[in-house]
């Protein structure tokens, strides 16, 4: 566990006190739950996630508190924050996928990409025009259409 210096309370992750039935339920996106989880599970601050992973703490208190993200972060800040919170990237890709709308895949595609399909670059450059609902409701579009084509295992 952490030890941390007098003073340094505001280091110290919100919601996470001993008094855990005192304090109001709140939603959170799955990227705060991952984030939460590994601050409690492993008692660090914001401040030592932060330094593990060479990020500013203000990176990852934000990423920590903010319950409605936009889009996920940029690549560099997952790798860091994978690293912070000692976790698979891929781990925290899809957390943060998740909180923003959207999902992620961990598997390669079933077919290469054809450069220069059209339908193709219009969904991937009109992903970020959706609201958070619209793009759970494309990704679960998507997901049902993967399973269709996704042949049936058979029992034997």
């Amino acid at each position: 566990m952490t030890a941390h210096a007098a003073g340094d309370e505001r280091d110290l992750p919100v919601g996470l006190e001993d008094d855990a039935a005192a304090a109001p339920v709140q939603v959170i996106n799955p990227l705060q739950r991952l984030i939460r989880q590994r601050l409690y599970e492993r008692g660090w601050s914001y401040g030592d996630v932060a330094r593990r992973g060479g990020l500013p703490r203000s990176t990852v208190y934000t990423l920590a508190t903010t319950r409605n993200l936009v889009r996920p972060p940029r690549p560099a800040t997952i790798d860091a924050l994978a690293r912070g919170l000692d976790v698979p990237v891929s781990t925290v890709r899809a957390a943060a996928a998740e909180s923003t709308g959207m999902h992620y895949y961990d598997e390669a595609p079933a077919a290469p990409a054809r450069p220069g399909d059209p339908d193709r670059e219009l969904l991937i450059a009109s992903i970020d025009e959706l609201t958070p609902e619209d793009r759970r409701h494309v990704a679960a579009l998507v997901e049902s259409l993967r399973r269709k084509a996704s042949p049936e295992p058979t029992d034997r």
